[in-house]
């Protein structure tokens, strides 16, 4: 039993180095989307260690502990996916030393061969009546 608490106290200490070097990645990278990647792979995986050190160390809770991994594990790429388009939309630009952007790549090259937007901003359906907006009914 003595066993077990310490390797959930070991495995605790891990996630939350992790999660501080999170915090200073938030610190020390030069722009928005470095730190998104940084903050949230380090994150991720800290609050793994330390959900599952806490469910090694207390066994009654482990369940509830791997709940919550599962949900931060679908949550935390997916917000941050989100966060980092929405810089990107807004025009945050990114640090000099950058190699390529490969969201703008890809946007220029869909503008050049006329293909529609994915998300379908780009088609307005003018035939409509005015006032109706597609309800249907």
């Amino acid at each position: 039993m003595e066993i077990l608490r310490l390797a959930g106290a070991i495995i605790v200490f891990i996630g939350s180095v992790f999660l501080f070097l999170g915090g200073l990645g938030l610190l020390r990278m030069p722009d928005v989307y470095n730190r998104i990647q940084a903050g949230t792979k380090a994150t991720t995986l800290g609050s793994m260690c330390v959900f599952i050190g806490l469910g090694i160390y207390h066994p009654a809770l482990l369940s509830r502990m791997l709940v919550l991994l599962a949900f931060i594990v679908i949550t935390n790429p997916i917000s941050s996916h989100a966060l980092a388009r929405a810089a990107h939309f807004a025009g945050v630009k990114l640090v000099k030393g950058s190699v390529c952007d490969r969201l703008e790549v890809e946007e220029a090259e869909d503008a050049a061969s006329g293909s529609p937007d994915p998300i379908g901003n780009d088609t307005i359906n003018d035939d409509r009546p005015a006032g109706d907006l597609g309800g249907g009914g």
